[in-house]
């Protein structure tokens, strides 16, 4: 994990009602190891709102052109309809629960990334964060809202 990575999961934290697993394994077809039970991803972290009755596939990247996160999704969206039965199996989520991808990329660089999910046919939109929207000073780090004065509280 990259720091800019810890970065993006202090910001996820920071919202109370979301719940962190950091590199969690989405593993397909049930069994003690991914590397041979089948297909399974790595996401940089799965964020559960108990709230809003969703979880978010959470990726990070501040690459120039996006190719692993955009070839990445696509992966997903092949078996977008299948990544319920993990979640249900693996973490207890239920399965009317919202499933959405939330990616966390430079500002400059949505754009690209809104272009390159046009391709994306099963997944729903992603919900994206610029990264310079995470940064530290740019929320409270206690409940995410945001600094009601320059005062820094």
């Amino acid at each position: 994990m990259d720091h800019f990575e810890w970065v993006v999961l202090d910001y996820l934290r920071a919202d109370r009602g979301l719940f962190i697993n950091a590199q969690w394994c989405i593993q397909l077809s049930p069994g003690s190891n991914p590397d041979t039970s089948g297909l399974h991803w790595y996401c940089h972290a799965v964020a559960v709102s108990v709230r809003d009755r969703a979880v978010y596939l959470c990726e990070i990247s501040y690459a120039v052109r996006l190719p692993a996160l955009l070839n990445g999704l696509k992966s997903r969206d092949q078996h977008w309809l299948a990544l319920k039965e993990p979640l249900a199996r693996d973490c207890g989520i239920p399965a009317d629960w919202t499933l959405q991808p939330w990616l966390f990329v430079p500002n400059e660089r949505v754009d690209r990334l809104l272009l390159g999910t046009r391709a994306l046919s099963l997944m729903p939109e992603p919900r994206i964060t610029a990264l310079e929207e995470v940064l530290p000073w740019r929320y409270r780090s206690w409940d995410r809202g945001d600094y009601l004065d320059s005062g820094r509280d």
